[in-house]
């Protein structure tokens, strides 16, 4: 595990993250500054969580295409 991956937040954190800025968001009772704040939060935390998810999708196919070729 490299030092970039043991500092960074889990996925569930992250989504734990951004469920809390949607409903701070949805409430309503944010200045408009705050409000640009958590959604360039949210955005960040989206792209982040994205690229996770693009990872792991990533190295479930390269598992399966080692699985598939050793099987054949």
């Amino acid at each position: 595990m490299t030092e970039n991956e043991k500092k960074s937040p889990t996925i569930e954190a992250q989504l734990t993250q951004l469920a809390e800025i949607v409903e701070k968001l949805e409430n309503g009772d944010l200045s408009l500054e705050d409000s640009l704040t958590y959604f360039e939060q949210g955005i960040a935390l989206t792209k982040a969580c994205h690229g996770t998810l693009e990872a792991a999708e990533k190295k479930i196919q390269q598992l399966t295409d080692e699985r598939a070729r050793d099987d054949a």
